[in-house]
C-alpha cells in the first residue's frame, strides 16, 4: 500500500491535492489538509506532481 505524506513545513495549502486527487485521500481540515484515506491511495501521483511546493511524497 502507498504511503502518502505531507511536508507541512512547506505546504502552502493551496489545496490542489483536495481537488485532484480522484480517491479522496486528502481532505480540507480548514486550516491544514490531512490525509484522511491512505488506504485509498492507488499511487496515481497525480498529486505529487499538481503541488506547487513539491510538499507530497508517495512511496510505494
Amino acid at each position: 500500500m502507498p504511503e502518502v505524506s505531507i511536508d507541512y513545513d512547506i505546504c502552502i495549502d493551496c489545496k490542489t491535492c483536495v481537488s485532484i486527487c480522484p480517491m479522496g485521500v486528502f481532505k480540507d481540515e480548514g486550516d491544514k489538509v490531512s490525509v484522511v484515506a491512505q488506504d485509498e491511495c492507488i499511487a496515481c501521483m497525480g498529486c505529487v506532481g499538481a503541488c506547487p511546493v513539491d510538499a507530497i511524497t508517495v512511496v510505494e
